[in-house]
């Protein structure tokens, strides 16, 4: 699996991307026009966009260089709290699941983080999403939990994990 650090031209990569994944991640989670909402504001042009240009934020496009084929992508933001990485975004398409894509991304977070200081990644993941047992096989634990606001009506009822990356 080969990481390719996402620029401008990939926005609509990561946009295709992140509707083919949202698709079998939450159509038993969510609502329709939840999914939408969300895909419209969250993966709008205009907001990955923004985080293109911040300077912590990066997405990396998961690649199978042997196929030639895009499996999904990271999002995440260094130094989101004090040395603490928050990873916003992590999304394979249904065909790449269960076969340690997910597992080799969150290795590559790990250093990521590291290199870059931070000793602690966290995440928000939906309190219904069955990701929270893949976080939780890589080590990632439950340290609090929050109902968001999102708009127009909707919310994210997540669960706040985190995971060290040093020893203290």
């Amino acid at each position: 699996m080969k990481f390719i650090q996402a620029e401008g031209k990939h926005i609509q990569l990561i946009r295709d991307l992140a509707a083919r994944s949202w698709k079998s991640a939450y159509s038993e989670i969510l609502s329709e026009d939840q999914i939408r909402y969300m895909l419209e504001t969250m993966y709008s042009e205009k907001e990955i966009s923004e985080h293109l240009k911040q300077q912590h934020y990066h997405y990396y496009l998961l690649m199978d260089e042997h196929q030639d084929l895009f499996l999904g992508f990271l999002g995440f933001e260094y130094h989101y709290e004090p040395e603490t990485t928050k990873l916003h975004r992590i999304y394979l398409v249904e065909e790449s699941k269960g076969k340690g894509y997910g597992k080799k991304a969150l290795e590559f977070l790990n250093r990521q983080a590291g290199e870059a200081g931070d000793k602690r990644i966290i995440l928000n993941v939906n309190k219904y999403n069955p990701a929270r047992a893949f976080y939780e096989s890589q080590g990632y634990t439950v340290y609090d939990e929050g109902v968001f606001d999102i708009g127009h009506g909707y919310v994210m009822d997540d669960y706040l994990m985190e995971f060290f990356t040093e020893a203290d």
